[in-house]
């Protein structure tokens, strides 16, 4: 009998920051954080539902020190120009909050079973003084109108840093090709909850439009998720052609114990039905630092659509 998919509780537990990726064959490939963030994973399955029970191989793991040592978070799998690339977040076990942004490409038609090359940190334009010199994390990738963008977190300021998300124009997989232009600050009180944080970035597009969703505040109850819009027309690369909604379009709901749900993805299931990917808790109160304790859960959700085209993220 075919396993169903569960929606709106846990689906693969202790499984932060998922990523699933449908290939071109059909295949699903998912991936995440792990708790003790120190090695990338893939599971793959030939439905969604598969996902939840496929065998979990490690493909990478950390170095001893240096570079790509510690904190390994929210890997991406992306399939771009005939190769595979693992986009995903490290420090280093010098410095572990030594955040920045890193690369793997495998040329091997089989992810899991394929050799992966270490390419190093995600290259900013040469004229760009600025991106990946702080804290810089959550890259997701996008293609629109032939070009791919490159959108990610990172923070600035000075005292208790401000997270920001940022797009950039790529010029090969590892490469951007364009100065990093803002998309969003904090600007509301919903995102300055312990601390001011945009990050999480990922992209569904339907009608015409680009809609970009984002978590926000601290990664206890209180992170939630947010939501920009552009015409895929436009110039993505100029920030007055984003629009950003007032209010979260998803947060903790006390009644069906979900709490801080946020960092999602985008995926179709069999149907091409629009499933949008999340982690969230069940406990309202976590034991000591949110960051470290293992109780986000992999989620599911059926995407709705409103009549005016936008999505609608709904438990119900």
């Amino acid at each position: 009998m075919e396993k169903q998919l569960k929606f709106n509780e846990p689906w693969i537990v202790q499984r932060a920051d998922p990523y699933i990726c449908r290939h071109t064959d059909g295949m699903y490939y998912f991936t995440a954080s792990v708790p003790a963030y120190d090695r990338i994973i893939l599971r793959r399955a030939d439905s969604l539902a598969g996902l939840a029970d496929a065998e979990e191989i490690t493909v990478w793991k950390e170095h001893e020190s240096g570079i790509m040592s510690y904190h390994i978070w929210a890997p991406e799998l992306h399939y771009l120009e005939g190769k595979w690339y693992l986009y995903f977040a490290a420090g280093e076990a010098e410095d572990i909050w030594a955040i920045r942004p890193y690369v793997l490409e495998c040329a091997d038609a089989d992810p899991i079973t394929g050799t992966w090359k270490e390419l190093g940190k995600m290259q900013c334009a040469p004229e760009d003084e600025f991106s990946f010199r702080a804290f810089s994390l959550d890259a997701t990738v996008f293609e629109c109108k032939g070009s791919h963008y490159y959108v990610w977190a990172e923070k600035v300021g000075v005292g208790k840093m401000i997270s920001n998300l940022y797009i950039a124009r790529m010029a090969a997989p590892n490469r951007l090709e364009t100065v990093q232009v803002l998309l969003t600050t904090p600007d509301y009180d919903w995102e300055r909850v312990d601390f001011w944080v945009n990050e999480g970035p990922a992209v569904i597009k339907r009608g015409g439009r680009i809609f970009l969703t984002y978590s926000a505040s601290a990664t206890g109850a209180c992170y939630c998720m947010g939501m920009l819009s552009a015409s895929e027309d436009a110039d993505l690369l100029d920030p007055a052609s984003w629009t950003k909604e007032r209010y979260p379009v998803l947060a903790s709901d006390k009644a069906l114990e979900i709490y801080g749900p946020g960092h999602n993805s985008f995926t179709t299931d069999e149907e091409c039905g629009d499933i949008c990917v999340y982690h969230a808790r069940k406990e309202a109160v976590i034991e000591g630092d949110p960051l470290y304790n293992p109780n986000r859960h992999t989620m599911l959700m059926k995407v709705q659509w409103s009549e005016e085209g936008k999505p609608v993220f709904s438990y119900r």
